[in-house]
């Protein structure tokens, strides 16, 4: 079942267009990742899909009664805002606790729910906007460079995370990421975008396609197998790592 339709898409800022002619699905159960350069339109396309930018031609057409959560780039709390993670969990919806337990443990985070905010280190505070955004269920999660400020074995780590989700919950996932060498593995579509789609399939396919290799490089193909045999060996979430 297709969730998402963005047909002809078109965005612009002025007179400058960021995004054009941009063709994407998202099925249901599928993850899609999205890659490119700084300045390629990669967080106008998500705007767009979520409403948050009127596009300028195209359409962006989402099936009926869909549930979205999104996980920002960044979020910015006051270092002085006396916070727990609950009640971040709770702030637009007073959701039981039971409800926000679960979403912890769904982001592989089961033990912060009386921490405070402020004394999260950089992966578990990003797990706990995963959780807030997988606290209603949605049918599709939306992530923008969500590791971003990570190194490399915590941005493993969030992405195996991520799988996991999807095998749990069945939910569909499109995200940005700029984290060539562990997210390709991860994705079962990835589109290479820079102001148009450049090449779009599966890992395989974008890795060798020359529009991607004229963007990234040919290193990164290299980094992908790498990622591919630390996959294989540790398939399953790092809590190591996300601490």
């Amino acid at each position: 079942m297709t969730l998402i339709t963005v047909t002809n898409l078109c965005v612009a800022y002025g007179a400058n267009t960021v995004l054009r002619d941009v063709d994407l699905t998202l099925s249901s159960g599928e993850i899609v990742t999205i890659v490119g350069p700084n300045g390629s339109g990669k967080t106008s396309l998500l705007r767009a899909i979520i409403g948050a930018t009127k596009p300028a031609a195209g359409q962006v057409q989402l099936s009926p009664r869909l549930k979205i959560g999104y996980v920002p780039q960044k979020l910015h709390i006051d270092q002085t805002l006396p916070i727990t993670v609950a009640r971040f969990l709770r702030l637009t919806e007073r959701v039981p606790l039971s409800k926000c337990n679960e979403a912890l443990n769904a982001a592989g985070v089961p033990d912060l729910l009386d921490r405070q905010m402020t004394q999260l280190s950089g992966g578990q505070f990003q797990r706990v906007l995963l959780a807030r955004a997988l606290i209603n269920t949605p049918d599709v999660l939306l992530l923008d460079e969500a590791t971003q400020g990570l190194d490399q074995p915590g941005s493993a780590s969030f992405y195996r995370q991520i799988e996991m989700v999807r095998e749990q919950t069945g939910c569909a996932i499109l995200m940005i990421s700029h984290d060539l060498h562990v997210v390709m593995s991860a994705s079962d579509r990835v589109v290479c975008l820079n102001g148009h789609v450049c090449c779009q399939g599966s890992p395989a396919v974008v890795a060798s396609a020359p529009e991607y290799r004229a963007l990234f490089g040919a290193g990164t193909g290299g980094a992908l197998a790498l990622y591919r045999h630390d996959h294989d060996h540790h398939h399953g979430p790092s809590q190591k790592a996300a601490e």
